[in-house]
């Protein structure tokens, strides 16, 4: 996995873009694609496509496969990312808009992406019930809080593999967490 990064307003901006996160979510699920294949699937042109892949390549976040070239043809590859947000006391009101932004297209994502999982849930077979959910809460300081996340990212390191070390049967499983303060009144003992 990769090391932690820090976002900055750039890389923020690059992300908060509907269409850079479809083609990451492509690139993330299936490998590797052109900016025809990907255009192709997302229904835009390849300009379009070629234009946000390189403002993805350059924040780091899609590279460029030089090996499957051939003539004019670029293939690119997300690349892993422990992509962290800077804390909110160090967000200026840019950062706060593009990090808001993010935050609304990767809700909505997720919420498409199970929607999906849903219409295609009877085609599925063993794995159609295959959706362990949890709800719960927990009564932690903010250092704890933090502990907690890097626990979290620990256990999903441990089953993230590379192709060549996939069991057999595996299949990919969209993982997400979501933590966040109770809002005021809600919290145990409160009124």
């Amino acid at each position: 996995m990769a090391e932690p990064r820090s976002a900055d307003l750039k890389a923020l901006k690059a992300l908060a873009n509907p269409l850079r996160q479809r083609i990451l979510e492509l690139l993330s699920a299936s490998g590797p694609a052109t900016s025809t294949t990907l255009a192709e699937r997302l229904g835009v042109t390849s300009g379009g496509t070629s234009y946000n892949l390189r403002v993805l390549a350059e924040n780091g976040f899609v590279e460029e496969l030089p090996e499957r070239a051939r003539g004019r043809e670029r293939w690119w590859r997300a690349v892993p990312q422990d992509l962290r947000l800077p804390p909110a006391d160090e967000r200026d009101d840019p950062a706060k808009a593009a990090i808001g932004e993010l935050h609304r297209l990767w809700l909505a994502g997720d919420t498409e992406l199970y929607e999906r999982f849903e219409r295609e849930r009877p085609r599925l077979g063993e794995w159609a019930d295959a959706i362990p959910y949890s709800r719960g809460a927990i009564t932690v300081t903010l250092d704890e809080l933090g502990d907690f996340f890097e626990a979290y990212l620990a256990l999903l390191r441990r089953y993230q593999r590379p192709d060549g070390e996939t069991p057999e049967g595996a299949r990919r499983v969209e993982t997400r967490m979501l933590a966040f303060p109770a809002p005021a009144g809600e919290e145990a003992g409160q009124d």
